[in-house]
């Protein structure tokens, strides 16, 4: 007896009443030889029971899910109400090519100048390399992709990326790349390339079809049961746009991870610093985008996947809305929390991306109902007042719940920023029950996970998991149809609660991550770690955009004390990717003095202009002076000349200097 708890209705909840409360989660932290006898004693029938039961009651897990009267009608996907449209905008064609759609995005941008974006003398200390630089390179005929790809090739095989105890990569083929650059750089021969992204170079996440490629999930068994016979929906996309892909990035085994590790192929390492985990699971993609190697990657997003490594590897990582692109081809095709998602070193590449993939499935168009999907025009003269219109929602007591005051600190100088720079307005908001969003997330994705793996499991792939899959996979066997339910009862009210909040604001702003980069203790690369104490700062400000369908992006903001990267997530309204792309966009650039270079950088375009330059000019010369600054920009502006022509002029220029 009075066991029972009675949920007030959620229009009913007076936001008063509502105290925000510290999360906790009662959970030890396990690996190696602990982390294996733990996993066996747990899969152990009755004791593993009793033994789950009582974390899920230290955790207030049983007493939300089965103690608890909701008054609320399940959810058992996101639904949306209609939204207005967003100003300032190029609506595009779903259902169109993917390279009119990239054309569009080209058109939004802001005024690509060779000039001022290759001469040394304007430029910040450090800068990545954009797409757009990249197309320039290669219409300018200062370099190939052929060539880009011999480098890249070099750099994986040399560093051995695609192997133990660091890979970047779990699938790689050199053949397949260069096949992929010649049929591109023949396209630039001809005049003909696809589109802006032809010729730039992508990675792939393990668990999207990239054909010929096997699908692992990072597991060392997927590839057995599933085979591969072309691409995903968002992979084809890119495909017919031109892009070239290096191969499959390492993962968190099948998603079910925040940090990165993989005792299967290795633990991908952080490119700020090597000790330190990347964050997951799509950790491989961030941390090849990351280190250089690749202009963009593509993820899946279900817990943060693609926004935890993005913000802990410095660059800029975007979650759709629910339903904004086709999952079909990806092992995570069939849940209600994820998404695919382009992650890349700048807003501008997340957008040229973003274009190319997005469309929703037939499905989906007819369930979600899709608003038409636009594009911010950040060329627009209206875009200065669009910003300064922006109504910013802050949640100061989670805003702060952070492991380090460097996050919350650094994230709230850029919110100072906004305001002085673009007249932002930053209103405080509450958001309720937080707590229960967290647990909704948890049984929801866990469940769909169960259900996708389960019939691979009892077939008796389960003894191949990694130690910290199958303690998820324990915990995920004793959610009960009653719990998933509550749970989708739960996904009702905290939706209402979102939706009132975006009646007072356009976005919701928190750090992305309640901490930096953590440290890989040496005991976990062998058997895996379960750290839910980590995974609970990581997680944070997580969860909504992932069980409301929400889109959300992390931009990089700035460092803590040790030099780890920082972002600010923005969260936006449902099909409202051009607002919070529109505003990413303002603070990249408002952050742009700040960004440092990771300690792991391979600066591919820089290396194979200098062996151009060194074949051009005189060899007895070292490029050192200002002069010869000079000469190199000057010769990136002389787009009409082919090589041979460049040659011509660095002679002369070479007479010059020796008279």
């Amino acid at each position: 007896m009075g066991k029972k708890r009675v949920m007030v209705p959620a229009k009913e909840l007076e936001l008063s009443t509502v105290k925000y409360e510290k999360e906790t989660i009662q959970a030890p932290h396990l690996m190696g030889s602990i982390l294996k006898l733990f996993v066996r004693i747990i899969e152990i029938p009755i004791i593993g029971s009793l033994i789950i039961s009582y974390m899920k009651k230290e955790n207030n897990m049983v007493e939300m899910l089965q103690n608890t009267e909701i008054p609320e009608k399940p959810m058992f996907k996101p639904e949306f109400p209609p939204q207005e449209a967003e100003p300032s905008v190029v609506i595009v064609d779903e259902e169109g090519e993917p390279t009119d759609r990239v054309q569009s995005a080209l058109k939004c941008l802001p005024h690509y100048d060779p000039a001022s974006c290759w001469s040394g003398d304007t430029l910040p200390s450090f800068r990545y390399w954009k797409i757009r630089d990249f197309a320039y390179a290669y219409r300018s005929k200062l370099v190939t992709p052929s060539k880009i790809a011999e480098e890249i090739i070099t750099l994986v095989e040399g560093c051995k990326y695609h192997k133990a105890p660091t890979p970047l990569l779990i699938s790689f083929d050199a053949e397949d790349i260069r096949k992929q650059a010649a049929a591109s750089t023949q396209r630039f021969k001809e005049g003909n390339p696809l589109s802006i992204l032809d010729g730039i170079f992508m990675a792939i996440k393990d668990d999207i079809d990239c054909y010929p490629h096997p699908t692992k999930g990072a597991s060392t068994w997927m590839h057995e049961v599933r085979s591969v016979e072309k691409d995903a929906v968002s992979v084809s996309r890119l495909r017919s746009c031109g892009l070239i892909f290096i191969g499959k990035a390492n993962m968190h085994e099948f998603g079910m991870g925040t940090t990165g590790n993989n005792p299967n192929y290795g633990t991908t390492r952080n490119p700020y610093a090597h000790e330190r985990y990347t964050g997951g699971s799509s950790s491989g993609p961030a941390a090849i985008v990351a280190s250089g190697l690749c202009s963009a990657a593509l993820g899946t997003d279900g817990g943060g996947s693609i926004r935890i490594p993005s913000s802990l590897c410095g660059v800029v990582g975007l979650k759709t809305t629910y339903g904004r692109t086709n999952m079909g081809g990806s092992l995570c095709g069939s849940g209600t929390v994820e998404i695919a998602g382009p992650i890349a070193s700048t807003v501008e590449d997340v957008i040229l991306v973003y274009a190319a993939i997005l469309g929703s499935s037939p499905e989906d168009r007819i369930s979600l109902k899709p608003s038409p999907p636009c594009l911010p025009i950040l060329s627009s003269l209206e875009n200065v007042n669009i910003l300064g219109s922006l109504q910013l929602g802050k949640y100061t007591e989670w805003f702060n719940d952070v492991h380090s005051t460097d996050i919350s600190d650094v994230c709230e100088d850029v919110l100072n920023l906004l305001s002085k720079s673009h007249g932002c307005k930053t209103i405080e908001i509450v958001i309720p029950e937080l707590h229960e969003m967290r647990i909704a997330h948890l049984v929801s994705i866990g469940s769909e996970s169960l259900c996708s793996l389960n019939p691979d499991i009892e077939d008796g792939k389960g003894v191949k998991l990694n130690c910290d899959t199958r303690t998820c996979m324990a915990l995920f066997r004793t959610f009960t149809a009653s719990d998933y339910v509550a749970a989708q009862c739960l996904r009702r009210r905290i939706m209402h609660h979102h939706m009132e909040i975006f009646k007072k604001v356009d976005v919701i702003v928190t750090p992305t991550t309640g901490m930096t980069a953590p440290k890989i203790p040496p005991g976990a690369l062998e058997n895996g770690e379960s750290n839910m104490q980590v995974s609970g700062y990581l997680m944070r400000f997580i969860l909504a955009a992932n069980l409301l369908g929400l889109p959300a992006i992390t931009v990089p903001v700035g460092y803590d004390k040790q030099g780890l990267p920082i972002g600010l997530q923005l969260i936006g309204r449902p099909w409202g990717e051009a607002t919070i792309l529109r505003l990413a966009s303002a603070i990249e650039e408002l952050c742009a003095e700040s960004r440092r270079k990771p300690a792991s950088f391979h600066d591919l375009l820089k290396t194979k202009l200098e062996s151009i330059d060194s074949l051009t000019v005189s060899g007895n010369r070292e490029l050192s002076s200002d002069s010869d600054e000079a000469f190199f920009s000057a010769m990136l502006l002389f787009t009409t000349l082919d090589i041979l022509e460049l040659t011509f002029i660095a002679i002369a220029y070479c007479n010059h200097v020796s008279n």
